[in-house]
């Protein structure tokens, strides 16, 4: 079993008590009230701009053969998913330019963009939400809701492509060796800011 493997088993557990969040479950059933996505939005708009950041850091350390790998994960993540919330922001009211980050944000961004001084660590700390996503919408795909707004967010997050970009960071997970329980501290603390970002301020 690979390391990242190992985290997949680790995070499916930890994964569970996200898809009984009831953000996640009232996204997924798209009856989530609409100030509450709103505020979600805005968090995580501000996240994502930090999670272009941590990538730009692992690029700078990142061997030649994955150099291209993570600029096109900064690249997804600045015009693929922050488009998505802008679109979004438009439809929900949100103000994305006026927000701030509340605590749950404030934490998991400073916890990945420490992680991200050394190359093997930070990339385990960023997996959960990668892969967390990436496995969310597919499990929230099977049962899509109907509300057309909500049932965007699945889409995007189920979309294949997104499964492949998780992918390749598990491959490079893998290649960079980093120490196994190190990893998993790192993968199970990520996982622990990704429940607590569903608690919406």
């Amino acid at each position: 079993m690979t390391l990242s493997q190992k985290l997949h088993a680790v995070g499916l557990p930890l994964l569970r008590a996200q898809l009984e969040h009831p953000t996640v479950v009232g996204i997924g059933r798209g009856d989530l009230p609409e100030p509450v996505f709103r505020s979600w939005l805005e968090q995580d708009y501000l996240f994502l701009l930090d999670y272009v950041r941590v990538f730009a850091r692992l690029a700078w350390q990142a061997p030649d053969g994955r150099l291209g790998d993570l600029v096109d994960l900064a690249h997804a993540t600045f015009h693929d998913e922050l488009n998505l919330h802008r679109s979004m922001s438009a439809r929900f009211g949100a103000d994305l330019e006026g927000a701030r980050k509340g605590p749950a944000c404030a934490a998991y961004t400073a916890f990945l963009l420490e992680s991200a001084a050394d190359y093997g660590e930070g990339l385990a700390a960023l997996y959960p939400c990668m892969w967390g996503y990436s496995t969310l919408g597919r499990r929230l795909a099977e049962n899509p809701p109907a509300e057309p707004r909500y049932r965007a967010w699945v889409d995007t997050y189920a979309d294949p492509g997104f499964a492949a970009l998780a992918a390749r960071v598990g491959e490079m997970i893998d290649e960079a060796a980093p120490d196994p329980a190190r990893a998993e501290a790192l993968f199970r603390e990520g996982m622990a800011h990704e429940l607590a970002f569903w608690d919406v301020p």
